[in-house]
């Protein structure tokens, strides 16, 4: 059975940001490393939904489904972890978390991309989401529990999201991939 929120913008699936770049990848113990290209798409399309309660092929874990996030040319597949959240409730927080971003014109949230039990992890997989006016930057991360000021609360994730940085410290670009707050407010009405 696959769980969708509706996608309000078309894009054909498997579109990838392509282009030249300097890369760099994240890895965390159990989990495939997340290549980071440092192109930065400007295209309007959005939408984020749950494309199969199945994991991703290269992952054997039991308890997971598989998430897409579109952000204009961009396109990429991941895994979510469903031994803390369902389905739904992945689907409740990003339309939660996507209407945080229009309560001002400089307001951070995030899109949780996987979620374990903040009681005995380490970490979490997010898409934090910077709206500037009337842009919404979105980058990949990891919310590192054992570095917040304060606990992780699962219902407002958007209160652990970092200061937006464009560049890490070894001097890398961050990748990010921008939209309009137009194109998620549409995707939204069809929530």
């Amino acid at each position: 059975m696959t769980h969708t929120m509706p996608v309000a913008l078309p894009m054909s699936m498997g579109e990838t940001c392509s282009g030249a770049g300097s890369y760099s990848s994240v890895e965390v113990a159990g989990f495939p490393p997340m290549i980071q290209n440092s192109t930065t798409s400007r295209t309007e399309a959005f939408s984020v939904e749950v494309v199969s309660d199945r994991p991703p092929v290269a992952l054997l874990q039991e308890s997971g489904a598989t998430g897409r996030i579109i952000v204009g040319d961009f396109a990429e597949s991941f895994y979510m972890d469903l031994s803390y959240w369902s389905i739904e409730e992945y689907e409740r927080s990003w339309r939660d978390s996507l209407q945080v971003i229009f309560e001002g014109e400089e307001r951070d949230s995030c899109l949780v991309a996987s979620i374990t039990d903040p009681e005995v992890s380490n970490f979490i997989f997010c898409w934090p989401l910077y709206r500037r006016g009337g842009d919404v930057i979105i980058q990949n991360s990891i919310i590192f529990l054992d570095e917040l000021e304060r606990g992780f609360n699962p219902l407002e994730p958007w209160s652990s999201v970092r200061p937006r940085l464009t560049v890490d410290e070894d001097g890398n670009s961050i990748s990010e991939w921008r939209t309009s707050a137009s194109a998620v407010r549409v995707f939204l009405g069809g929530c």
